[in-house]
């Protein structure tokens, strides 16, 4: 009895699996006869992590606006917390922290205290509590010197 159920039951949990090798991280043989143009297109985008190009290519600041955010605050800001930065929408442009920091658009200041750099940014508010996470424009990690795929530890302050 055990010998038709066991069969019956790998069927049934297998059921439309299809990709049943992916979620095991099995690798599939290619069929040796599959010609050049019955291959797989590959993603269109290559991910940023796999790439410094893919991430220049995505940053479309100026070098006159990298320059300029990079420049030393010509007075103090005040100092609004710190916060745990990752990578947000890169297809995105401009210098920007989305951060539940603040409650309305405002000029600001992130640094990296890893690095000690900072730059210039505009600060967006985002929802949640303080303590939430923020996330950061491509080219305002690349500034700080922070990476794109790991949560980065950030100094945030207004200008003005």
């Amino acid at each position: 009895m055990t010998r038709i159920i066991i069969p019956l039951f790998i069927v049934a949990a297998s059921a439309g699996c299809s990709n049943l090798a992916d979620r095991f991280g099995i690798e599939r043989a290619q069929p040796e006869t599959a010609s050049a143009s019955a291959e797989v297109a590959a993603p269109t985008a290559a991910p940023i992590a796999a790439s410094g190009s893919s991430a220049e290519a995505l940053d479309t600041t100026t070098a006159a606006e990298r320059e300029a955010a990079t420049r030393a605050p010509t007075s103090a800001g005040s100092a609004l917390g710190t916060t745990v930065v990752s990578l947000g929408s890169a297809a995105e442009p401009g210098l920007w922290l989305k951060t539940p920091l603040v409650k309305s658009e405002q000029p600001g200041r992130v640094t990296n205290p890893a690095t000690g750099k900072s730059a210039a940014v505009t600060l967006i508010p985002l929802e949640g509590p303080s303590t939430a996470g923020s996330r950061m424009s491509l080219p305002a990690l690349r500034l700080i010197g922070a990476s794109l795929t790991d949560l980065t530890m950030v100094e945030v302050s207004a200008e003005g």
